[in-house]
């Protein structure tokens, strides 16, 4: 451990709080350990937002259950209004009730 921190240009304890989770280390800190362990293209799935399920389910989540588009919301409008109000039969020009 204390090889890693010295060729990553931090101290031990850093190294060690950045095994154990902890949020206070500097993503600078985990870059530097990443290069020198050879893993920086592990760097990029950390900001890469199509890898974040829990990120990803929040923002689904977050989404409208139901939408309707303004020309759905006309389209009922217009067959509301042009629909018979006391439920009396419609009447086609040739003459064929339904």
């Amino acid at each position: 451990m204390a090889d890693l921190a010295v060729r990553a240009g931090t101290s031990p304890s850093s190294v060690a709080r950045l095994e154990k989770g902890d949020p206070g280390v500097a993503i600078g800190t985990l870059a530097d350990v990443l290069v020198v362990l050879g893993l920086v293209e592990r760097l990029a799935d950390l900001i890469d937002i199509r890898k974040d399920d829990l990120g990803l389910a929040l923002a689904n989540e977050r989404l409208p259950r139901r939408a309707r588009s303004f020309a759905t919301t006309l389209r009922r409008q217009k067959a509301k209004e042009g629909s018979p109000q006391d439920g009396a039969d419609v009447v086609d020009p040739d003459g064929a009730a339904f």
